[in-house]
């Protein structure tokens, strides 16, 4: 199988190039380059451009069809009119990487499936999101293009530990408050349900996808079947730091308005809801798939894998003052009403 990945070495597409690899697959990265060393010499075809230059792009697909195209980098309806027009003729599967935070918000039903409203007021991600299916499924109606949606929910890989609140520069900040005995902010009470996914689990029901000729035409989410509290989250983290979790809970509304930080969107709009998805479709298309590896062993090898690569160690100065900083305010506000 033929397959082209735009973009092909981020959180999710990373695992998948990798299994795709290891099953001597015929794999093509239309990327800038930049991360590509992660795959060192394996007989991957690298066309290396920035996928906006229409013109370059052209030149290096002239002579090239495939079995598949994934676009991995699509954020909104220009991106996927561009791609439209670079691999109308090209491709006999085009898959587009949506996101379960474009479900409704807030939900009428806890429970997520691919039949639930797409509808986010919280979040322009979201809704960009959501105009890229629209424009997507218009193109399968009218002119037959054959479009796959995926849409991840919380995926992460071994080099970035997954949270709810953190700063600009990643998560690392919040796992050196645990190891150096300092409160974590939590949003709302920690009681809300979340599904976390890793993406090794996430790529083996992506590639169940590639190439299906039941996947044509279909949205289709893939995550884990496993529902934690943000607790039971930030423990695993804690445990994994083999250190004492000191959790200090607020609210998400309360974390948005008093910034820096956006909290609006992934946060108001994403996080602080509780999620529990529905994956049945996703295991009918792909009957072997199975979310194998539970978040307290996922999140055991992200963290040794961290700690063990000072370059994964981004500090976050002016996020750790801003966690003492709502902490504190907090604090002296409960003492001045006793």
């Amino acid at each position: 199988m033929k397959v082209l990945f735009i973009g092909g070495s981020g959180t999710i597409s990373i695992e998948i190039s990798k299994q795709l690899i290891d099953k001597n697959e015929d794999l093509y990265l239309l990327n800038r380059g930049y991360r590509n060393d992660e795959f060192q010499d394996n007989g991957i075809t690298y066309l290396t451009c920035d996928i906006n230059d229409e013109k370059t792009v052209s030149n290096l697909i002239k002579d090239l069809e495939f079995d598949v195209v994934v676009d991995f980098i699509a954020f909104e309806p220009s991106d996927i009119k561009r791609d439209y027009r670079l691999f109308k003729d090209k491709t006999k599967q085009f898959i587009f990487i949506s996101s379960a935070s474009a479900y409704q918000k807030p939900l009428a039903d806890y429970k997520i499936n691919e039949g639930t409203p797409l509808s986010n007021p919280y979040w322009q991600y979201s809704r960009n999101k959501i105009a890229c299916e629209d424009y997507l499924m218009k193109l399968y109606r009218d002119k037959g293009f054959p479009i796959t949606i995926v849409r991840p929910s919380h995926t992460y890989s071994n080099k970035s530990i997954p949270l709810g609140v953190h700063g600009d520069f990643g998560s690392w900040q919040v796992a050196k408050r645990m190891l150096e005995n300092k409160s974590v902010i939590i949003h709302g009470d920690g009681t809300s349900l979340w599904t976390m996914t890793s993406n090794k689990d996430f790529a083996k029901g992506f590639i169940g996808l590639l190439g299906n000729v039941h996947a044509i035409g279909q949205a289709v989410q893939i995550t884990s079947d496993e529902s934690l509290t943000w607790n039971q989250i930030y423990q695993a983290i804690a445990d994994s730091l083999g250190v004492e979790l000191k959790p200090y809970y607020v609210s998400s509304s309360f974390l948005d308005e008093v910034g820096p930080y956006d909290f609006k969107g992934g946060l108001v709009g994403d996080k602080a809801n509780s999620v529990v998805f529905d994956n049945s479709k996703l295991k009918k298309l792909v009957p072997i798939f199975n979310a194998t590896i539970r978040f307290d062993q996922g999140i055991k090898e992200c963290i040794n894998n961290i700690l063990n690569n000072p370059k994964l160690q981004i500090e976050d100065v002016e996020f750790d003052k801003w966690c003492d900083n709502v902490i504190n305010t907090l604090e002296k506000a409960k003492k001045s009403l006793n």
